[in-house]
């Protein structure tokens, strides 16, 4: 089958000979000398095997990154676990340390008020304490009322 090409332009199997192709420095892949010099023989089951061994290369290739992909997905997974519970750990951390804070300020507060409680204790058996001195001395200055009443009373009878 020959193709019509208009002058001063190239053929396909020209144009693709002519392409610059990529090198496979692994060794893995068909060579580009081999691919050009089929392409130019226009050697069909050359170029056909070549292909075949280009895509099990490109299979075997995305193999390799979907598992290095895998891999850097699964470190990410691991770096994303070791860091939350590092974050987890600090701030139950916090948590304790706020907890113990306020139970020292709610036994702070617990004994100031006990303390307050003792010492309006104090004060009130010190105003009772007072209250019955002067009820005592009220009870003693009215006997000594009564008995100087009673003395004026018998010296004019």
């Amino acid at each position: 089958m020959e193709s019509i090409v208009a002058p001063g332009q190239q053929t396909a199997g020209e144009r693709l000979t002519d392409m610059p192709l990529p090198v496979d420095r692994r060794g893995s892949g068909p060579k580009a000398e081999d691919v050009v010099s089929a392409a130019q023989s226009k050697n069909r089951a050359a170029l056909e095997a070549q292909r075949e061994q280009l895509r099990s290369t490109i299979t075997a290739s995305k193999a390799k990154v979907d598992a290095t992909a895998a891999a850097a997905q699964d470190q990410a997974q691991s770096w994303w676990d070791e860091t939350r519970a590092s974050v987890d750990k600090q701030f139950g951390a916090l948590q304790a340390k706020r907890d113990e804070h306020h139970a020292e300020r709610d036994l702070k507060r617990a004994e100031r008020r006990a303390e307050d409680a003792e010492l309006d204790a104090a004060d009130a058996v010190d105003f009772a304490v007072s209250v019955l001195a002067q009820a005592e001395y009220a009870v003693i200055d009215a006997t000594l009322a009564r008995a100087d009443a009673d003395d004026l009373a018998s010296q004019q009878h």
